[in-house]
């Protein structure tokens, strides 16, 4: 759902401590965790959803979402933003 958003141009902040800002501050409509990813960098943005109430929707490699968001690394977690 949110895998699909991404590849069709949807904002999107990418890492851990942009993500959490980006939950933090409301404006994270949902989040995308690598599965592949440790488990202690993804638990708290983990936690931190279950919080707020926030979809985590997961993707199978770090380097899955990386391409997806657009980077040429891997990436354990992207957020994408609500639209105004």
């Amino acid at each position: 759902m949110f895998l699909a958003d991404v590849k069709n141009g949807s904002p999107v902040v990418v890492g851990v401590k942009q993500s959490q800002k980006a939950i933090a501050r409301d404006q994270a409509a949902g989040v995308l965790i690598a599965q592949d990813a440790d488990e202690h960098v993804t638990g708290p943005v983990k936690d931190l959803c279950g919080a707020k109430g926030i979809t985590v929707e997961t993707v199978p490699t770090m380097k899955e979402l990386g391409k997806a968001c657009g980077i040429h690394v891997g990436a354990s977690v992207a957020a994408v933003l609500k639209t105004r």
